[in-house]
């Protein structure tokens, strides 16, 4: 990336300038712009969506507040005195700011010695990233900063990502240029030639026309389709329900479409109105589901959930309550390949027996003999193997006739639990839950540390109707986040930014991995461009982010450690097994330990610079419609076109994804 540096600049030249959407990131030198006031500095800092970085070399407390208003980064001089380190220090740990400890010798260059000792007192002293930066007055000069970027003897490896250094003067301009092939985050550039700051600087332009067109992605304006599993379980629910609902911002998929067929099966009435945009609004009269006044109210032989592992698990317990014999529940295309996780040890608790066609009770797949009525009380039983059969419970386990208490040790995916007892809570279903964990958890309200979850059901409830919106899918929109956090820039609407989805997630991920990200007060979404750096993220609770969150480690400087890869085998496909062999296609190394998935990355300029962008060609798809999302992204950033056997599979969650990302 370039970093454009500012100068001698008013607060509405820099605003104007900062509007430019060429402008990838700035530096704001405050040192040198001596008309910004106070206020202003904690404007541009505060709500500027371009990733800034703050410099000011005489005057710490500009520095500081910068800092406090929301600086990206902050470059201190390594000669700071040390109650002023200490104090930057302290701010940039408390507010988030990545701290660039700087050395510039105007001068001379010294030693390979000297600067690798420089280099490692910048770390030492509190550095994100270290910048070094001489003037040159030979080649050997030259050769001499850049070998900073080379592993010597007698000092510590350098991250990658974390070393800026080049040189000063006519003779080190090429390595202005040359710092990126080696991999540092950004090089900086003047605005003209005439606003060169520095010796050697070069014009914007002429920089960004050396490197050359990286391809770009900006989007505007987009929505998102409504939540698959939101809509599953609210029409499911609507379903069961005394008298008429209304579902607003529907958008058909492949799955949601499979709940309105199965609602339908069980007795409800759908009827659907559309508005100018394509949403729908389902209008759902229930078939008003109760054993307390006797008698069940079904009588199935078989259920079709077509390709959805939600609705199979949702149904199961539901069937097992509703229904007056024992019923088969069928699937299609990619479901009876996938197994029913822990499925028969959690039913057989309520009494519940589950076999497979040849009759046997072992880890059973669709489709799935389902014998025996819910037995309510007290069960214990294992989350480890997901959060889609417990959902199930929860709404099964209110129409029984007397209470139940459902305990779930090592619970995951455990926001999808919430988004259940959410829309249960719509429909007029009451269940207390309550989160085991140690310190750490309450301390850090991390689910990470969550070891067991107790669920209080009361029996004999029954559902009510309900009006509410759909909301928008946070899955769908990960792939367009990591579009705009890697390529350019995107603005979506209409998420709920207080959603207890998963996916939402992605959100601290991206920043996480140095992705600027905001929200307007219109609740729009933003995700721009920024250098990109390794993190680590636990997916235990949103695996569906694996794939697309993958290709996003593909882009970062250093290695990216994603736990949880073991919630992966029982998706659409081998999950975890697709993603190696995709990461593995594209060209990028990658393994799994235990249950960490390692992936070595690497940031789009030094793949562009170093011939290394990610490799096109022929993928299967395995008929998984996040697989296909995430190598349309992982295409944005390949040296020829990516291609697979199965797009059309997006039509599973998000049938319009290809043209939004035309």
């Amino acid at each position: 990336m370039i970093c454009v540096t500012l100068h001698h600049k008013t607060y509405g030249e820099i605003i104007d300038i900062l509007a430019d959407s060429s402008v990838e990131m700035a530096e704001i030198r405050l040192d040198l712009c001596p008309e910004l006031t106070d206020g202003q500095i904690a404007d541009l800092f505060a709500n500027c969506d371009t990733p800034l970085v703050a410099t000011s070399r005489k005057d710490s407390r500009k520095l500081a507040l910068a800092i406090e208003a929301g600086a990206r980064f902050a470059d201190l001089e390594l000669e700071a005195p040390v109650a002023v380190s200490r104090h930057i220090q302290s701010l940039c740990r408390k507010c988030g700011t990545e701290l660039i400890r700087s050395y510039h010798n105007t001068a001379t260059t010294p030693d390979a010695g000297f600067l690798g000792q420089v280099m490692m007192r910048c770390f030492r002293y509190g550095a994100d990233i270290a910048k070094i930066v001489t003037n040159c007055n030979s080649p050997e000069d030259v050769e001499t900063v850049m070998g900073l970027y080379a592993p010597a003897e007698g000092r510590e490896d350098v991250p990658k990502g974390r070393l800026i250094a080049f040189g000063m003067g006519e003779c080190g301009r090429q390595s202005r240029f040359d710092c990126l092939v080696k991999g540092a985050p950004f090089t900086y550039a003047a605005l003209s030639a005439e606003e060169a700051v520095a010796p050697g600087q070069w014009p914007v332009r002429e920089l960004a026309g050396r490197i050359g067109q990286v391809r770009r992605f900006i989007r505007r304006g987009l929505v998102m389709p409504s939540s698959k599993s939101f809509a599953q379980r609210a029409i499911i629910a609507a379903a069961l329900a005394d008298g008429v609902s209304h579902l607003d911002g529907y958008t058909p998929c492949e799955d949601s479409e499979s709940a309105v067929r199965v609602a339908g099966e069980i007795g409800a009435v759908v009827h659907r109105t559309k508005d100018g945009s394509g949403r729908e609004t389902l209008e759902i009269k229930g078939m008003g589901a109760a054993l307390s006044e006797g008698g069940r109210p079904l009588a199935l032989k078989s259920l079709n959930v077509g390709e959805s592992g939600l609705l199979a698990r949702l149904m199961i317990p539901l069937c097992s309550v509703l229904n007056e014999e024992s019923i088969v529940i069928e699937g299609s295309r990619t479901l009876p390949e996938r197994p029913l996780a822990g499925a028969v040890n959690i039913m057989a608790a309520f009494g519940v027996i589950l076999t497979g066609q040849d009759g046997r009770s072992r880890e059973v797949r669709v489709p799935v003999n389902v014998k025996g009525h819910i037995i309510p009380g007290v069960a214990d039983v294992s989350g480890s193997g997901g959060s889609q059969l417990i959902s199930g419970l929860m709404m099964a386990l209110p129409l029984c006739s007397k209470p139940s208490t459902l305990y779930v040790g090592e619970p995951k995916s455990i926001p999808y639990m919430y988004i259940t007892q959410d829309v249960l809570g719509k429909f007029g279903i009451r269940l207390t839950c309550e989160m085991e964990g140690n310190a750490e958890m309450l301390a850090l309200q991390d689910w990470s540390y969550c070891t067991g979850m107790s669920f209080r059901i009361p029996g004999a409830q029954r559902y009510k109707s309900a009006d509410f919106t759909i909301e928008s899918d946070w899955s769908g929109a990960a792939n367009f986040m990591v579009a705009g956090a890697v390529f350019g820039g995107v603005e979506i609407e209409g998420l709920d930014t207080a959603s207890v989805q998963a996916d939402i997630s992605i959100m601290d991920i991206l920043v996480d991995a140095g992705a600027v990200v905001s929200v307007t007060e219109d609740s729009v979404v933003s995700v721009r461009k920024a250098p990109l750096e390794a993190f680590e993220a636990d997916l235990n609770h949103c695996p569906d982010l694996f794939p697309i969150v993958s290709v996003l480690a593909a882009f970062c400087a250093g290695q990216t450690r994603l736990s949880g890869i073991s919630r992966l085998y029982g998706k659409e496909s081998n999950r975890a097994e697709a993603i190696l062999e995709m990461l593995s296609g594209l060209g990028v190394t990658a393994s799994i330990n235990e249950d960490e998935l390692l992936i070595e990355g690497e940031q789009l300029s030094s793949r562009f610079l170093n011939g290394r962008l990610l490799r096109g060609g022929s993928f299967a798809s395995r008929h998984d419609h996040r697989m296909v999302m995430a190598l349309s992204v992982a295409a944005l950033g390949a040296d020829a076109p990516v291609t697979t056997d199965d797009s059309e599979c997006v039509s599973k969650s998000f049938p319009d994804f290809f043209k939004m990302m035309i």
